[in-house]
């Protein structure tokens, strides 16, 4: 064995070793069913995993199998994931799902294959591959990217061709072929709680003494920064209308842009020419009435960042809402399961009329 590979393979065993005294205990982790891991890693995109601990349970009980998720209606799906946010990886895991049980009804085992499907990318498709079947393929999601560039002193833009080919060449150094799925998650987990953005707990690491970003003395410099796009601010003013313990909501066509098929609290953009009332009778059809003030709420998404003024509303009884809307009134304990974004449920919170099993969920 040459100096290299022998260091290569101390490396490897010390982030393993590392893994096993210091992994979380997380529900995907227990079992190497390839439709849970693949579950939990399309819920993980863009999303902490504290967030995510709940949603998963709840999906796998609802649908424990690919075939239970492929026969239920996107609706009801979208229903189970509502507050997750990026809904449209539920849609697209439900196209997955379809597509698998009208095939082998199970998940290709190839990466290759297995990106093939809705929704699954490269870095995915390594993750699944290599914790459910044994695939020797790096994964690379952000933590990963971090890790590595420090490790490795990247000091070009990981999103440039040379920087990304270090970087998975990097991970590959790092990955035992007897256990890939395991070094893959112990990478992840190194940048998730020790190898973090701001102040890294170098001294904990068990890649600490060849990492060249801690050698250098500023850790913090790798990755080199991306320019962040410049944040908007939107106004909107929500209304609230109740009758007989319900509410009224709107559900978005399916041809919208963001959040299709979801259902939504009538709103105005804040500020638009016109008095209010008016202007949610040109949205919405019928005539408004608008009242008080019931407070408001903020909400980030991506670049976007929401201020939302809430208001109690009153919709004269007879009248029609605009052509092709599709309206309803839903109790709280409609809402459990109809699909609805977190920045309604946080509405719907402040205007008290949302349920507590609904307020746990943010």
């Amino acid at each position: 064995m040459t100096a290299t590979r022998k260091k290569n393979h101390d490396r490897r065993q010390d982030l393993l070793n590392w893994y096993e005294q210091h992994k979380r205990d997380l529900p995907w982790r227990r079992s190497d069913d390839a439709y849970a891991v693949w579950v939990s890693e399309i819920m993980l995109q863009q999303t902490r995993v504290e967030t995510v601990l709940p949603y998963f349970e709840r999906f796998l009980t609802r649908f424990p199998t690919v075939e239970s998720l492929a026969r239920a209606e996107v609706e009801e799906v979208l229903g189970v994931w509502s507050g997750l946010g990026y809904y449209r990886r539920a849609r697209l895991l439900h196209q997955a799902a379809r597509r698998v049980s009208s095939g082998s009804g199970r998940l290709p085992q190839e990466v290759k294959r297995l990106r093939e499907l809705p929704g699954i990318g490269a870095y995915t498709a390594a993750a699944v591959g290599s914790m459910a079947f044994g695939v020797v393929e790096p994964a690379i999601d952000g933590n990963v990217e971090r890790v590595i560039s420090r490790y490795l002193g990247v000091g070009a833009d990981p999103r440039r061709a040379r920087a990304r080919r270090q970087i998975f060449q990097g991970a590959k150094d790092l990955l035992d072929e007897q256990r890939p799925g395991d070094s893959n998650q112990a990478l992840m987990e190194l940048g998730a709680t020790l190898c973090r953005p701001r102040k890294p707990k170098c001294s904990k690491c068990p890649l600490r003494l060849p990492c060249r970003g801690r050698i250098s003395g500023d850790p913090e410099a790798f990755p080199v920064a991306r320019p962040r796009p410049a944040s908007i601010r939107v106004r909107r003013r929500v209304a609230i209308v109740e009758s007989q313990g319900r509410v009224l909501l709107f559900r978005r066509p399916e041809t919208s842009e963001t959040l299709p098929g979801m259902w939504e609290l009538p709103w105005i953009e804040h500020g638009e020419g016109g008095g209010g009332e008016e202007r949610f009778a040109d949205r919405y059809g019928g005539r408004w009435q608008l009242g008080e003030r019931l407070g408001k709420v903020k909400h980030s998404i991506t670049h976007r960042r929401f201020e939302v003024e809430i208001l109690a509303a009153r919709l004269e009884t007879g009248e029609t809402v605009a052509d092709g809307s599709e309206a309803g009134w839903y109790s709280p304990r409609d809402l459990e399961n109809l699909p609805v974004s977190s920045m309604v449920r946080k509405a719907l919170v402040v205007a008290d009329v949302e349920s507590a099993a609904l307020a746990s969920r943010e």
